[in-house]
């Protein structure tokens, strides 16, 4: 295994949704939100993120906007890179509806730091459970040269006064992150909170107007 200093520099661009697509830099939380660390975990169709990870974390916030401009946003993964700041690429691996077994790889940077050169991380997501407009689990990989992080990711949606509240939880298993899971769980945190903005930021936008 690399030194903890590369295998940080490495994982601090990771954080998110399958897997945490961590921020470029400090990500502030998205107003509204909270972090907690409840009892019981998230669920979608009474699966929840992996009851034994030492790296995890809980985060949510409300979104004002519609139930469906929310939806769509997190389900139209090849625009993710037009409205996630740290995603890079993004393609669907099968076709038709987002639905249980759909799959997806997405890639982040990572710059070059004083022991590795710059690479980028490959994360491959399946949509494990899903229910239309109530929630979503995804599992699956994330890689690059020396590292290799298996994510959880589960997604609440409800309908709340004046908007929808968005609820994300995640767990991290590897090595890498086991070999300092205080600093592992703050990168996940911040890549939660990174994601959450960015969705809040694009469904709250006002529509273009239409051309005259």
């Amino acid at each position: 295994m690399s030194g903890m200093h590369s295998t940080r520099n490495r994982a601090a661009l990771f954080a998110a949704p399958l897997l945490v697509i961590g921020a470029l830099g400090a990500a502030a939380a998205p107003a509204g939100a909270t972090a907690s660390h409840p009892a019981a975990s998230l669920t979608c169709r009474g699966e929840d993120v992996d009851p034994d990870a030492r790296v995890r974390h809980r985060t949510e916030t409300v979104i004002h906007a519609p139930l469906r401009t929310i939806w769509k946003l997190q389900t139209d993964v090849e625009r993710w890179p037009f409205r996630q700041n740290a995603v890079t690429t993004a393609e669907r691996l099968d076709h038709g509806p987002f639905r249980e077994g759909s799959a997806f790889r997405w890639t982040t940077p990572i710059p070059p730091n004083p022991t590795t050169p710059a690479t980028r991380l490959e994360i491959t997501s399946t949509v494990e459970q899903l229910k239309h407009n109530t929630c979503i689990r995804w599992t699956g990989p994330a890689v690059a040269e020396g590292l290799r992080i298996d994510g959880v990711h589960v997604w609440n949606f409800a309908k709340v006064h004046g908007g929808v509240r968005v609820s994300t939880e995640e767990t991290h298993t590897g090595a890498q992150v086991a070999a300092d899971v205080p600093a592992a769980t703050k990168i996940l945190r911040e890549g939660l909170e990174a994601w959450l903005r960015d969705l809040k930021a694009a469904a709250e936008a006002p529509a273009p107007n239409p051309p005259r």
